[in-house]
């Protein structure tokens, strides 16, 4: 009796353990033909390119994770623009993708309303190579302050005159996902019209350094610059006291003297002759 009824719930157990791996078996196939077939990088596409046929592929995706914007046709991706790097396998998507039309190179990276400057620097003035396209820079100029009555000894000023501008590229390298630094001439910049015109005029009136900054950091500096004397901790010598005494001397004095005019006769009274003023 015990033996039968032993047997009866392996049965059972079997058969559970038998339906499991069925329902799990048709979930999993239910979850494949559910997929979606999106269009990928084939290999790695850096920042500008041009996309081509051989550049693409369309892998199966499971519906439930398909990014928004996600192409399903390849040809709906032949010669447009990428506005940044993809690496192999990365899904391909609208907001990552300049506007048809658009041509190949740095131009269709620049932000709607933003322009390209590019400034020559040295080894130092670029952060020894570590300002990489796709950092944000702050830039400094170090001049001469020319107005107000500001001490000869005191007019050179160092002052941040841009906070947070994007570097687009280095030299002729436009790779955002390059870590190595890379010491160059040149920067290019991504600026507004008005932040353009500050640092053509910065680079004109003085020498320009970049100041390398958090990627996450969006605080301004609100900085006054440093001067000679707020770099030694100089404090100015107040201005010498006005003597009241002279002053007081000056307002003292004594009015002038005011001559007026007298008329006069001579008088003859027999032979005496006598002048008379009046």
């Amino acid at each position: 009796m015990k033996s039968t009824r032993g047997l009866m719930m392996l049965l059972v157990a079997l058969l559970a353990g038998a339906a499991a791996v069925v329902m799990a078996s048709r979930w999993m196939q239910g979850q494949a033909q559910g997929g979606n077939s999106i269009a990928v990088a084939a290999v790695d596409v850096e920042i500008g390119g041009r996309l081509t046929p051989e550049m693409l592929q369309l892998v199966e995706w499971p519906k439930s994770s398909v990014p928004p914007g996600a192409f399903t046709d390849l040809a709906a991706l032949n010669g447009r623009v990428v506005k940044t790097s993809f690496a192999r396998g990365e899904p391909l998507i609208e907001g990552k993708l300049a506007p048809p039309g658009s041509k190949g190179g740095l131009s269709a990276v620049v932000s709607e309303g933003k322009r390209a400057m590019t400034v020559r620097v040295n080894d130092v003035v670029g952060v020894a190579g570590f300002a990489l396209p796709g950092n944000f820079v702050d830039i400094m100029v170090n001049t001469q302050n020319e107005g107000g009555r500001t001490p000869a000894q005191d007019r050179a000023i160092s002052k941040i005159v841009l906070e947070r501008i994007l570097v687009l590229a280095v030299a002729q390298e436009s790779n955002r996902d390059a870590t190595k630094p890379v010491v160059v001439n040149a920067v290019t910049l991504e600026v507004t019209p008005d932040e353009a015109e500050a640092l053509d005029l910065a680079r004109s009136v003085g020498t320009l350094s970049l100041v390398l900054r958090n990627q996450i950091d969006p605080k301004p500096g609100g900085t006054e610059g440093a001067t000679k004397a707020s770099l030694l901790n100089e404090q100015r010598a107040p201005p010498a006291p006005v003597k009241v005494a002279a002053r007081r001397a000056k307002s003292r004095r004594a009015p002038p003297v005011v001559v007026v005019a007298r008329s006069c006769v001579e008088v003859i009274r027999g032979t005496t002759r006598t002048r008379e003023c009046f």
